[in-house]
């Protein structure tokens, strides 16, 4: 067995009374990777709940700016923002570097819907 055979979802094979799975794994390695997963598919659901909640937050930001005319980016604001989340993901015990380019990527979707909203497109 290697590792790859635990991490590509074929570890589900009936029990033969050995304690192993039909496919040589062993049953709570199974188990504990189903558990697992499903904590993992969990957590996917509640990132995409929780970023469809910012992004109607910001749509109201993106009509608010419009109205008044304010420009879709704020360099100052995304500066701050950018280094308020570096520091929430070192305490965090997450990958800085990492947190700084989803951050970035939705901020650069942030801004094109608020482009699109100022130009009167939505």
């Amino acid at each position: 067995m290697n590792i790859s055979d635990l991490d590509n979802g074929t570890g589900n094979g009936t029990g033969n009374g050995t304690g192993r799975a039909a496919d040589g794994i062993d049953e709570s390695v199974t188990a504990e990777l189903a558990r697992l997963r499903d904590s993992i598919d969990n957590i996917d659901a509640a990132v995409v709940h929780m970023l469809a909640e910012r992004f109607k937050c910001t749509q109201q930001v993106g009509h608010l700016k419009a109205r008044h005319q304010l420009p879709p980016a704020d360099p100052g604001r995304e500066a701050s923002q950018i280094a308020r989340l570096r520091q929430l993901a070192e305490n965090a015990k997450l990958d800085p570097a990492f947190a700084e380019k989803l951050l970035n990527f939705i901020i650069a979707e942030v801004i094109r819907h608020h482009e699109t909203i100022a130009a009167g497109e939505e």
